[in-house]
């Protein structure tokens, strides 16, 4: 649908950030960082953290009470990779660390395969390769520093 109500959308939209409350920032800023890769983008405060792989972005954002748990309006994160072999060599790569694993890699009538995981907070993150979306040759994934299972 190009038009509502007589309006021309003016574009489409590309996903910016998403941005998590939690209640361990530590350890959730180490689990995308040390364990997906993310790199530290800002740290305005010991109540914030942003972080980037270049293309996506995420803020993670210290609860005010610690005791809350993930935001039931959440219901998953997904950060895309290269190849469906990732998703496999992801799968090794998570278990070995011990991060729990909610769902182990299986292909989907689409053709995407994926697997999915807890952070820290308890937020579920699903790694994926979509053979149809932008996480193909040429779209920064093969770039050096691009997919940390390959470096």
């Amino acid at each position: 649908m190009s038009a509502a109500r007589g309006r021309v959308r003016p574009g489409p939209l590309q996903l910016h950030h998403v941005a998590l409350r939690v209640a361990d920032l530590r350890a959730c800023e180490h689990f995308y960082s040390a364990v997906l890769g993310m790199r530290v983008l800002w740290r305005p405060d010991e109540d914030n953290v942003y972080l980037t792989n270049g293309s996506d972005n995420l803020a993670l954002h210290r609860l005010a009470d610690a005791r809350a748990s993930a935001s039931e309006t959440l219901d998953h994160i997904g950060f895309a990779l290269a190849d469906e072999g990732a998703v496999d060599a992801w799968h090794e790569y998570l278990k070995a660390l011990a991060v729990p694993i909610v769902a182990p890699p299986r292909t989907h009538r689409d053709g995407a395969r994926s697997l999915y995981c807890r952070d820290p907070h308890g937020n579920t993150v699903q790694l994926i390769h979509e053979p149809r979306s932008r996480a193909a040759p040429g779209s920064g994934f093969d770039a050096p520093g691009g997919d940390p299972v390959s470096r």
